[in-house]
């Protein structure tokens, strides 16, 4: 009995690689680079990456496996000799690959702006509140006189206390007939005041300009605000070296600048967006690209024109 055992062939199509695996079955049906990149809407550098064993163009593992899985299938042959092979050679450099963090904020808040305006229409009240109070009090009684205090108290150096009442007031002479004085202003009867309609008006006057300028500087305020504010985002906007990116939907997302460094990648939730800066020009990766939104040196760029049957956007921007 023979002690010789035969391989298995799942272990030999583990000691070949992933790529040589996918190469020898391209060319032994025929294919060229070009149409396997075609049928799989790849471009033909990832394609032969893949055969290759060099995943520069797609950094991203779980890409990697579907790009592998989706290659065997054209071809016609099984997908997970060709996986078991990639996990055996790759496997251990998935966990120790480092992506350039990016920072993705949350549309901002306009509560803040809401905010200020309360507080400012706010103070305004109080002011027109205040002016009305001084109006008010412009016709009020005068403050009591030494003639309304009783009998003072006051301490000697030899501690006696000597009492200081108050003196006796001059004798009045006869009043003149009434006939003879002038007509006194009308009396309030609510408030017991004597009060002259004419001041009354000219006082109500001054307070509502006082209130109008009042309302029209905060107004200037706020305009001025708005218009620096503005003006400094279509600063920023107008960068060539900046793009803003708005996902309204998911999207795997990656960004090369002009020295070849990835200046962003991964895969980005609905509702946020990113700030990316780099020297351009770029190059772009974006996919489920009618669901982003996409803005350079102030002018928004149409991702849906660009995208392929797949709705992946590939192109470069700032040649």
């Amino acid at each position: 009995m023979s002690d010789t055992q035969t391989p298995d062939p799942a272990d030999s199509a583990i000691s070949v690689s992933p790529g040589e695996q996918l190469r020898r079955e391209r060319e032994s049906q025929g294919l060229s680079i070009g149409e396997v990149a075609g049928a799989l809407n790849l471009r033909p550098a990832v394609i032969r990456g893949l055969e290759e064993d060099n995943y520069e163009e797609v950094p991203i593992p779980t890409y990697r496996r579907g790009y592998l899985r989706a290659y065997a299938h054209l071809l016609g042959i099984e997908d997970r000799p060709v996986l078991d092979a990639y996990r055996s050679r790759f496997g251990s450099e998935e966990s120790e690959r480092k992506v350039t963090p990016v920072q993705v904020t949350r549309p901002p808040s306009r509560i803040g702006a809401w905010l200020f305006r309360l507080v400012t229409l706010l103070v305004i009240a109080g002011l027109i509140g205040l002016t009305l109070m001084w109006w008010q009090s412009r016709g009020g009684n005068e403050p009591p006189g030494i003639s309304d205090s009783g009998p003072v108290a006051v301490d000697g150096l030899d501690g006696t206390t000597t009492t200081i009442s108050e003196p006796e007031a001059p004798a009045v002479s006869e009043a003149p007939p009434a006939e003879s004085l002038p007509p006194l202003p009308e009396e309030d009867e609510g408030l017991g005041l004597v009060e002259d309609p004419d001041a009354m008006a000219d006082e109500a006057a001054a307070a509502s300009v006082d209130a109008d300028g009042v309302l029209a500087l905060a107004d200037a305020e706020m305009a001025d605000a708005a218009a620096i504010e503005e003006a400094v985002v279509e600063e920023a906007s107008a960068d060539p070296r900046r793009l803003e990116l708005t996902f309204n939907e998911q999207s795997w997302t990656e960004i090369f600048d002009a020295n070849n460094q990835r200046i962003f990648v991964g895969l980005q939730e609905p509702g946020t967006s990113a700030s990316v800066e780099g020297e351009p020009p770029f190059r772009l990766t974006v996919g489920n690209a009618t669901g982003v939104e996409l803005t350079w040196a102030g002018e928004a760029v149409d991702l849906g024109a660009r995208a392929g049957a797949n709705n992946v956007a590939r192109f470069t921007l700032g040649d």
